[in-house]
């Protein structure tokens, strides 16, 4: 792409930023760890646990790429699992058993990049003594009887198996440098410095809002509970590496409260692949349907205790059962009622005992909500706020207001005075779910202030008589398609193409160059070697995958079209400081060229 990684990392969290306002999820501080914040932190624990005697150095041998001329950092060493031997584990993890590794620990590991075998070459490092922590992390893991049986099995059974000192440097160009005495060139390993990002966010935060101690309120006060989300994946770096590196600083911190680990989602069957365009990316699912539609679905199927697969028929079924013909269907027949039999106003009300049982068991099904997610139950918790309108369906059935009206006009009056007590009720327990919905709902119901801001204990909160709601609108559509007819339309949505903003594609310097000489790369049968004037004083070398389509005669005195603003980058030992644009049709390659002459360097606008 000629540019920097934190160009790169500058415009991919801008993408990320925007898709999670799109998707409904929110953050009081979504930082990064390039935050100067954070880097301080990081390095000030750091020399505290190194002070503490827990950080010391050793010889080590690492995986080095010969061809990429570099140390491999952990995920870019891939090979088969020295302990289940899955075929696609990495340097730093295997993600079929989760066990931590070593690099180089991997049978038949290969670099990622260029797939060559790394040799192994000693350096320096500085290593966590993680052993001294067994006992601590022992005790903590047993007795947190929240952590779920995926995480507190996996953890116990490390620690049973015996824990080893982690490696905490690496010689990566770009990272937090390590604190360290004599480790000048080091960098620290992200995953030990990453995970200090909670705490570190949390110091952001109220740094910003000038409030610069009430962090600790978070992290140090002994009542505050810490709640970590996560794939089965990452389960160690949250069970045992990172209390271990709060308890070695010795600041008292507290452990996490609960980390949910869930298993993992399948997409029809099969692992989510990028490379294999297996899975539906957000971006794509936007393309398709509202987030709320996603959000629920995905909510509903939470892997919490075993790996779940995701089918279109599942997305249907979700879709039109629950949110169209339970929530939505609920929502406006009972505004419905209210426009047509009191002029869209709540009417006055006398409530007799069943109308009060409903009330309280309304009540109840919003503690359950909120007691399964305090557990990190979320499956359950979407279960019983969805309960809120079937049980609200069927309060309509059977007192059927619309026969009510026409005898006892109270007793109708009471019955949607019930029901739109439930509407309400039902906006506040889905708005962590489905919050776009939970906003329709609310206005709605006409009701001041933003349905994001309101408290639990306001749910049931009683509409006053002579309240006005809006006319109903359904909340949602049925998914009318059929399981192929959904498959169809996520591939329209990826064959649209994608627009590149104009200031984007400005940036390109695009030239026509002419070939002076061309040959081939030794011990390659793909690669060519071009030496190409773009019209300027020193001539610029590019390596194409191409030697399979075009002899170096072929091209020597042709012009050729290139990309001339790229960072240098070695490929199979070669720089390539240039990009020459070719087209591909069904495996054949063709070269781009001016269809007249020009002079080499000459601008492509």
């Amino acid at each position: 792409m000629g540019i920097s990684p934190k160009q790169l990392t500058d415009e991919v969290h801008e993408k990320v930023v925007e898709l999670f306002r799109r998707w409904g999820i929110s953050f009081d501080n979504y930082t990064r760890t390039e935050s100067p914040v954070h880097k301080e932190f990081v390095r000030t624990a750091f020399s505290k646990i190194y002070e503490r005697g827990y950080v010391f150095v050793d010889e080590a041998e690492l995986p080095y790429c010969e061809r990429c001329e570099r140390f491999l950092p952990d995920r870019f060493v891939e090979g088969k699992c020295p302990f289940c031997g899955y075929e696609g584990a990495r340097g730093d993890q295997c993600e079929a058993c989760e066990r931590l590794l070593e690099p180089t620990a991997l049978v038949d590991p290969y670099c990622s990049i260029c797939r060559s075998t790394p040799t192994v070459r000693r350096t320096k490092h500085w290593y966590f003594d993680l052993p001294k922590f067994s006992k601590q992390l022992y005790d903590y893991v047993k007795g947190n009887e929240r952590l779920p049986d995926n995480a507190r099995g996996l953890s116990l059974a490390m620690i049973e198996e015996g824990l080893r000192p982690r490696p905490i440097t690496r010689d990566a160009k770009w990272g937090i440098s390590a604190p360290f005495p004599g480790a000048e060139g080091k960098t620290l390993y992200v995953w030990v410095e990453a995970v200090l990002g909670y705490a570190s966010a949390t110091v952001e935060h109220f740094k910003r809002l000038g409030e610069e101690e009430r962090w600790k309120g978070f992290w140090l006060d002994e009542g505050s509970k810490a709640f970590y989300f996560i794939g089965k994946d990452n389960i160690p770096f949250h069970t045992l590496i990172l209390p271990a590196l709060l308890l070695a600083t010795g600041d008292g911190y507290n452990l996490p409260w609960n980390v949910s680990s869930t298993e993992f989602l399948l997409w029809e069957g099969q692992k989510f692949s990028k490379s294999r365009r297996i899975g539906v990316w957000i971006d794509e699912a936007l393309e398709l349907f509202p987030a709320d539609y996603w959000r629920y679905v995905l909510l509903a199927a939470r892997p919490e205790t075993k790996d779940v697969n995701f089918t279109w028929k599942l997305f249907i079924e979700k879709v039109n059962s629950d949110l169209n013909d339970t929530l939505g269907n609920f929502v406006h027949r009972t505004l419905t009622f209210i426009n047509n039999y009191f002029e869209g106003k709540i009417p006055k009300y006398e409530l007799n005992e069943e109308d009060e049982k409903m009330l309280k068991l309304i009540e109840r099904e919003l503690q359950d909500v909120a007691d399964d997610i305090e557990r990190c139950k979320i499956q359950e918790a979407l279960r019983h706020a969805i309960n809120l309108s079937r049980i609200g369906n069927q309060f309509l059935n059977e007192r059927e207001p619309w026969k009510l009206i026409k005898v006892d006009r109270q007793k109708a009056a009471n019955a949607l005075y019930v029901a739109t007590q439930i509407v309400k009720a039902s906006a506040i327990a889905l708005e962590p779910f489905i919050p776009f919905t939970s906003e329709e709902i609310w206005r709605l119901l006409n009701l001041p202030g933003d349905v994001h801001k309101r408290r639990w204990g306001e749910a049931l909160d009683p509409l006053p008589p002579g309240h006005e709601v809006k006319k109903a609108k359904p909340l949602f559509h049925k998914v009318e398609e059929d399981e192929e007819g959904l498959q169809r339309m996520l591939e329209a949505a990826r064959a649209k193409p994608q627009a590149l903003p104009f200031k984007e594609f400005a940036k390109l310097d695009i030239r026509v160059g002419k070939v002076l000489k061309a040959e081939r790369i030794p011990g390659s049968r793909s690669l060519l070697k071009l030496l190409i004037d773009i019209g300027e004083e020193e001539l610029r070398q590019a390596v194409a995958g191409i030697a399979q389509h075009y002899e170096p005669s072929d091209l020597e005195g042709k012009d050729v079209v290139v990309i001339v603003n790229l960072e240098p980058k070695k490929i199979f030992g070669v720089t390539s400081e240039v990009m020459i644009l070719a087209a591909e049709d069904e495996g054949i390659i063709s070269i781009i060229r001016p269809d007249k002459a020009v002079r080499a360097g000459s601008k492509i606008r």
